[in-house]
């Protein structure tokens, strides 16, 4: 990782065992009800080849604040070296909400990206599942 940025934080995991490093706004930003907005991170990171970086909301500021992320998970690919900068989205129908600077607002996870090769078949092997879609497991 390098900072972009000298008030920049590395993103780090706030407890041993925690999946997520978490990721710090660099800047201000106002998001009103229902807008959304890019934050810089101020860092840019180097994700090993063979794996990516998966741009994720924190649950206490989705709960607390209404505040999700519009591209749930941003993924980071292997090649990227631009800065970090997470799309934050304000569900909050009566109030904006204020990004400061040293904010934690997103978590990043390193997971491992399998290359697959695309090939096309006349038809696909048939599964318990078939072509069932959206709620097809059922209500319960």
């Amino acid at each position: 990782m390098t900072r972009l940025r000298e008030d920049a934080v590395f993103p780090s995991r706030a407890r041993a065992g925690d999946a997520g490093l978490d990721l710090t706004a660099c800047e201000e930003a106002t998001i009103g009800p229902g807008e959304r907005v890019s934050v810089g991170i101020g860092i840019a990171v180097e994700i090993p080849e063979g794996h990516a970086g998966l741009v994720v909301p924190r649950s206490g500021l989705a709960l607390r604040h209404g505040l999700s992320l519009v591209n749930t998970p941003g993924v980071i690919d292997a090649g990227y070296r631009g800065e970090v900068r997470v799309i934050v989205l304000n569900t909050d129908r009566e109030h904006a909400f204020t990004v400061e600077p040293g904010m934690r607002i997103a978590q990043l996870l390193v997971v491992p990206a399998i290359a697959v090769d695309v090939v096309e078949v006349g038809e696909l092997t048939a599964s318990e599942r078939g072509t069932g879609g959206f709620g097809s497991s059922g209500v319960r």
